[in-house]
Protein backbone atom coordinates (compact mmCIF):
# COMPACT_ATOMS: atom_id res chain seq x y z
CA UNK A 1 0.00 0.00 0.00
CA UNK A 2 1.60 3.57 -0.63
CA UNK A 3 2.38 5.57 1.94
CA UNK A 4 -0.42 8.40 1.82
CA UNK A 5 -3.23 5.35 1.81
CA UNK A 6 -1.21 3.70 4.88
CA UNK A 7 -1.24 6.94 6.75
CA UNK A 8 -4.83 7.68 6.12
CA UNK A 9 -6.33 4.25 6.79
CA UNK A 10 -3.78 4.16 10.15
CA UNK A 11 -5.75 7.05 11.11
CA UNK A 12 -9.17 6.00 10.40
CA UNK A 13 -8.30 2.97 12.38
CA UNK A 14 -7.10 4.66 15.65
CA UNK A 15 -9.43 7.03 15.27
CA UNK A 16 -12.47 4.05 15.10
CA UNK A 17 -10.70 2.74 17.33
CA UNK A 18 -10.96 5.65 19.99
CA UNK A 19 -14.86 6.23 19.22
CA UNK A 20 -15.07 2.58 20.71
CA UNK A 21 -13.32 2.79 23.75
CA UNK A 22 -15.47 5.98 24.76
CA UNK A 23 -18.81 3.74 24.14
CA UNK A 24 -17.42 0.78 25.92
CA UNK A 25 -16.41 3.55 28.63
CA UNK A 26 -19.56 5.14 29.26
CA UNK A 27 -21.93 1.86 28.70
CA UNK A 28 -20.26 0.31 31.39
CA UNK A 29 -20.87 2.59 33.96
CA UNK A 30 -24.55 2.15 33.29
CA UNK A 31 -26.88 -0.18 35.10
CA UNK A 32 -29.07 -2.52 32.88
CA UNK A 33 -31.70 0.09 33.88
CA UNK A 34 -29.80 3.21 33.28
CA UNK A 35 -28.75 1.58 29.51
CA UNK A 36 -32.10 2.05 28.94
CA UNK A 37 -33.54 4.77 30.10
CA UNK A 38 -34.78 8.18 28.68
CA UNK A 39 -33.74 11.29 29.75
CA UNK A 40 -36.82 12.66 28.44
CA UNK A 41 -39.87 11.33 26.36
CA UNK A 42 -38.12 12.71 23.22
CA UNK A 43 -34.54 11.83 23.63
CA UNK A 44 -33.06 8.36 23.02
CA UNK A 45 -31.91 5.80 25.62
CA UNK A 46 -28.10 4.83 25.39
CA UNK A 47 -29.25 1.33 24.06
CA UNK A 48 -31.71 2.86 21.28
CA UNK A 49 -28.44 4.86 20.10
CA UNK A 50 -26.57 1.19 20.15
CA UNK A 51 -29.08 -0.38 18.45
CA UNK A 52 -29.32 2.17 15.54
CA UNK A 53 -25.49 2.20 15.24
CA UNK A 54 -25.18 -1.29 15.04
CA UNK A 55 -27.74 -1.26 12.21
CA UNK A 56 -26.40 1.41 10.02
CA UNK A 57 -22.92 0.45 10.38
CA UNK A 58 -24.60 -3.34 9.15
CA UNK A 59 -25.56 -1.88 6.46
CA UNK A 60 -23.04 0.25 5.58
CA UNK A 61 -20.31 -1.97 5.53
CA UNK A 62 -21.60 -5.43 4.65
CA UNK A 63 -20.57 -6.03 1.20
CA UNK A 64 -19.69 -2.64 0.85
CA UNK A 65 -17.65 -2.64 -2.30
CA UNK A 66 -20.62 -4.29 -4.83
CA UNK A 67 -23.85 -3.77 -2.88
CA UNK A 68 -25.22 0.02 -1.99
CA UNK A 69 -24.68 0.85 1.64
CA UNK A 70 -28.60 1.45 2.59
CA UNK A 71 -29.51 -2.36 2.29
CA UNK A 72 -33.29 -3.54 1.18
CA UNK A 73 -33.44 -5.57 4.49
CA UNK A 74 -32.76 -2.70 6.83
CA UNK A 75 -35.55 -1.58 9.34
CA UNK A 76 -33.93 1.80 10.26
CA UNK A 77 -37.45 2.63 12.00
CA UNK A 78 -36.74 -0.73 14.48
CA UNK A 79 -33.73 0.99 15.21
CA UNK A 80 -35.00 3.17 17.39
CA UNK A 81 -37.76 1.28 19.15
CA UNK A 82 -36.76 0.25 22.71
CA UNK A 83 -34.21 -2.91 22.63
CA UNK A 84 -35.99 -6.02 24.24
CA UNK A 85 -33.28 -8.06 25.12
CA UNK A 86 -31.04 -8.20 27.24
CA UNK A 87 -27.46 -6.63 27.58
CA UNK A 88 -25.46 -8.79 26.19
CA UNK A 89 -27.75 -9.21 23.12
CA UNK A 90 -27.86 -5.64 22.72
CA UNK A 91 -23.68 -5.55 22.82
CA UNK A 92 -23.74 -8.62 20.27
CA UNK A 93 -25.87 -6.75 18.20
CA UNK A 94 -23.92 -3.50 18.43
CA UNK A 95 -20.66 -5.66 17.76
CA UNK A 96 -21.76 -7.02 14.75
CA UNK A 97 -22.04 -3.67 13.06
CA UNK A 98 -18.91 -2.70 14.47
CA UNK A 99 -16.88 -5.68 13.36
CA UNK A 100 -18.30 -5.06 9.77
CA UNK A 101 -16.93 -1.37 10.06
CA UNK A 102 -13.80 -2.93 11.33
CA UNK A 103 -14.02 -5.89 8.51
CA UNK A 104 -14.21 -3.58 5.70
CA UNK A 105 -11.23 -0.97 6.68
CA UNK A 106 -9.54 -4.00 6.26
CA UNK A 107 -10.67 -5.02 2.88
CA UNK A 108 -9.17 -1.49 1.51
CA UNK A 109 -6.69 -1.50 -1.19
CA UNK A 110 -4.48 0.65 -3.06
CA UNK A 111 -6.62 -0.07 -5.78
CA UNK A 112 -10.11 -0.31 -4.01
CA UNK A 113 -9.25 2.97 -2.05
CA UNK A 114 -10.05 4.94 -4.91
CA UNK A 115 -13.53 3.25 -5.86
CA UNK A 116 -16.55 4.59 -5.68
CA UNK A 117 -19.75 2.65 -3.56
CA UNK A 118 -22.81 4.00 -3.06
CA UNK A 119 -24.78 5.13 -0.42
CA UNK A 120 -28.80 5.40 -0.67
CA UNK A 121 -28.00 5.29 -4.25
CA UNK A 122 -25.65 8.29 -4.39
CA UNK A 123 -21.97 7.69 -5.20
CA UNK A 124 -19.63 8.22 -2.63
CA UNK A 125 -15.63 7.95 -2.70
CA UNK A 126 -14.19 5.33 -0.16
CA UNK A 127 -12.80 8.25 1.58
CA UNK A 128 -16.32 10.17 1.64
CA UNK A 129 -18.12 6.85 2.46
CA UNK A 130 -15.56 6.50 5.40
CA UNK A 131 -15.49 9.99 6.64
CA UNK A 132 -19.32 9.96 6.25
CA UNK A 133 -19.73 7.03 8.87
CA UNK A 134 -17.24 7.89 11.47
CA UNK A 135 -19.07 11.33 11.66
CA UNK A 136 -22.02 9.69 11.97
CA UNK A 137 -20.30 7.63 14.37
CA UNK A 138 -18.71 10.79 16.51
CA UNK A 139 -22.55 12.16 16.54
CA UNK A 140 -23.90 9.14 18.46
CA UNK A 141 -20.83 9.24 20.98
CA UNK A 142 -21.04 12.48 22.22
CA UNK A 143 -25.28 11.74 22.64
CA UNK A 144 -24.03 8.57 24.29
CA UNK A 145 -21.70 10.04 26.74
CA UNK A 146 -24.32 12.50 27.86
CA UNK A 147 -26.96 10.76 27.92
CA UNK A 148 -25.08 8.57 30.13
CA UNK A 149 -23.95 11.33 32.30
CA UNK A 150 -27.81 12.26 32.69
CA UNK A 151 -29.11 9.26 33.68
CA UNK A 152 -26.20 7.46 35.65
CA UNK A 153 -27.04 8.14 39.85
CA UNK A 154 -23.43 7.05 40.61
CA UNK A 155 -20.62 9.19 40.62
CA UNK A 156 -19.05 9.50 37.02
CA UNK A 157 -15.81 8.28 35.66
CA UNK A 158 -14.34 10.76 33.58
CA UNK A 159 -13.74 9.47 30.07
CA UNK A 160 -11.98 12.91 29.41
CA UNK A 161 -9.99 15.11 32.10
CA UNK A 162 -11.90 15.81 35.06
CA UNK A 163 -12.47 19.34 36.06
CA UNK A 164 -9.60 20.74 37.73
CA UNK A 165 -7.31 18.32 36.96
CA UNK A 166 -6.04 19.74 33.58
CA UNK A 167 -2.78 20.42 34.98
CA UNK A 168 -1.48 17.25 36.50
CA UNK A 169 -3.16 15.64 33.69
CA UNK A 170 -0.90 17.72 31.13
CA UNK A 171 2.60 16.91 33.56
CA UNK A 172 1.29 13.40 33.03
CA UNK A 173 0.71 12.58 29.81
CA UNK A 174 2.61 15.58 27.66
CA UNK A 175 3.82 14.91 24.34
CA UNK A 176 2.40 10.96 24.64
CA UNK A 177 -0.54 9.59 22.90
CA UNK A 178 -2.05 9.38 26.57
CA UNK A 179 -2.56 13.55 26.31
CA UNK A 180 -5.70 12.26 24.38
CA UNK A 181 -7.45 10.40 27.47
CA UNK A 182 -9.64 7.29 26.42
CA UNK A 183 -9.21 9.08 22.39
CA UNK A 184 -5.50 8.10 22.27
CA UNK A 185 -3.65 4.77 21.53
CA UNK A 186 -5.17 2.25 23.99
CA UNK A 187 -2.14 0.77 26.48
CA UNK A 188 -3.07 -2.73 24.41
CA UNK A 189 -1.89 -1.70 21.52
Amino acid sequence: MNELNALWLNSVASTVNSHRRVIDAAVVQLTDEELHRKPTQELNSVAVILRHLGGNLQSRWTDFLTTDGEKPDRNRELEFADWDGDRESLMEYFDAGWTCLESAMKQLTDTNVTQSIEIRGELHTIPEAVTRSITHIAYHVGQIVMIARTVHKEPWNWLTIAPGDSATFNEQSWGTAASRGVYGESSSQ
